[in-house]
Formats: structure tokens, C-alpha cells, sequence
């Protein structure tokens, strides 16, 4: 943190769902946020929803699959102002076609691409600034599916996000010498707009009793607040009704 106390976060996948929550939340607490993403009239809306309430926030569009965008974002939030001292990895997605007697290598490709090498290159690229400064903190959205197996996300995504959890451990093995440190976020069944993407999506009487958006906000926000000396290395967080543990016929969809 600067002498004067600003804090700058850059949330990717922030036009909408959690990572759009975060930003919010973390604006809250007087981080500048910046919000990237592919869609930037969804960004601009966010960035108007914060200034609005006295927040301070920017849009970048981004296609964090991309490693030379991820690159340019972080060496724009550095010029601009100086630091960067949150990332959080929001950015993911799912397709339809997500078992195994209909998978198709171009919808596996593409979670890989988005899922878990969009967050090593949005890592990578601040990395250096955060090694300067010798602090910075990551937090790494991952999913129920990150750490338990189940049919219904799919062995693309499931993969992905259980890969990202090794990423984070990894990331602090190395990285905890320079003061720096990573979250795995691994959230359960959340009501975002990704949900319609499902071969069934869920009712609006389960999508009500699932975790909200503002909820995987106030966790962000949380774990962003934790003081330098302490790291959070993973936290599991799921709905009350954990429909996988109800093992109800829509939870095995």
C-alpha cells in the first residue's frame, strides 16, 4: 500500500456475476478498481455503478485467453498508477456439451485456454510489479468442482478448475519469499448469469437458495482485507442446500 493508502485491484471477468460483486465490494472498501473482460459496454456499466456511490473504478476490455492482452492490461494499470496490488482471477467459463459422450475438443481447448491459462497469464503478468513491491495478493476464482469430482460440471471444467488450485498452492511455495500470496476461491453453486449455459438450468426457486453474487463479493472483499503477514490459501464456500449433497434429481444434471 502507498504512503497515502491506495490500493489498486484489477478483477477480471468483473462486467458481471462474482467477478462484477467483487469489484464492487473492494470499491466499497476503498480499493481503485479496474475491471476487465471481453464486453465492454458490461464493464462500463459496472465502473457507472461504482463512481456513482463515490467508488473509484476503470474498464479495460480483455480477452484474458490472450497472453499478450493480459500483458498490456497490468502494464496499464502499473503506468497509470504505479502499483497493483490485487488480482483477482474471475474471468471463466463453461459450454453445453460438457460430458463425456459429447465432448468436443474445440469446446475443451477453449476452457483450457480461458479457465486455467487466462489466469497464469494474468498471474504472470503481475507478477513483476508485485515482486518490486514486494506485496501483492491473488485470488484465484476456482469452484466447488476444484476440489470435488462430480458429473455435472463436466471433466473440462472440472479439470481446469482442480488445476487451478494447484496453480495457487504452487504460486505460494515459490512466491511467499517476496511477501506475496494467493487465494483459491472455490466457490459452490452460485446464481450467475453462466448458469444458463447448463444442460438444464436450475429453477428460480434453486437458483434462490444457491450462493448469490454479492455473497462471493464479501468474500473477495474478506480475504483482499487479511493484513500482509496472512495468507488464506483456499477457501471452500457453498450454499446451506448443497444440492450435492442432497443428491437431488437436478443436482445429477
Amino acid at each position: 500500500m502507498t504512503k497515502n493508502g491506495k490500493r489498486v485491484a484489477w478483477v477480471t471477468g468483473g462486467g458481471s456475476g462474482i467477478g462484477e460483486a467483487g469489484a464492487e465490494a473492494l470499491a466499497a472498501d476503498g480499493w481503485t478498481v479496474v475491471v476487465s473482460g471481453r464486453r465492454k459496454d458490461a464493464l462500463d456499466f459496472v465502473v457507472a455503478k461504482i463512481i456513482k456511490v463515490g467508488g473509484a473504478a476503470e474498464a479495460i476490455a480483455l480477452d484474458v485467453s490472450v497472453a499478450a492482452e493480459a500483458q498490456k492490461v497490468a502494464d496499464q494499470i502499473v503506468a497509470k498508477h504505479g502499483r497493483i496490488d490485487l488480482l483477482v482471477n474471475n474471468a471463466g467459463i463453461n459450454v453445453p456439451k460438457r460430458s463425456w459422450k459429447d465432448l468436443e475438443l474445440e469446446g475443451w481447448d477453449r476452457l483450457v485456454q480461458v479457465n486455467l491459462n487466462g489466469v497464469l497469464y494474468c498471474m504472470r503478468a503481475v507478477l513483476p510489479t508485485m515482486r518490486k513491491q514486494q506485496d501483492g495478493a491473488i485470488i484465484n476464482v476456482s469452484s466447488w468442482a476444484g476440489r470435488h469430482v462430480s458429473k455435472m460440471p463436466g471433466p473440462a471444467y472440472t479439470t481446469t478448475k482442480h488445476a487451478v488450485l494447484a496453480l495457487t498452492h504452487s504460486f505460494n511455495m515459490d512466491e511467499c519469499v517476496n511477501g506475496l500470496r494467493a487465494c483459491c476461491l472455490m466457490p459452490g453453486e452460485v446464481a450467475t448469469p453462466i448458469l444458463k449455459l447448463r444442460p438444464v438450468v436450475p429453477s428460480e426457486e434453486e437458483q434462490s437458495r444457491m450462493l448469490q453474487s454479492e455473497d462471493l463479493g464479501r468474500t473477495i472483499a474478506f480475504i483482499a482485507s487479511m493484513p500482509a503477514r496472512v495468507c488464506i490459501n483456499e477457501l471452500l464456500i457453498s450454499p446451506t442446500h448443497n444440492r450435492g449433497f442432497i443428491q437431488t434429481p437436478l443436482s445429477r444434471d
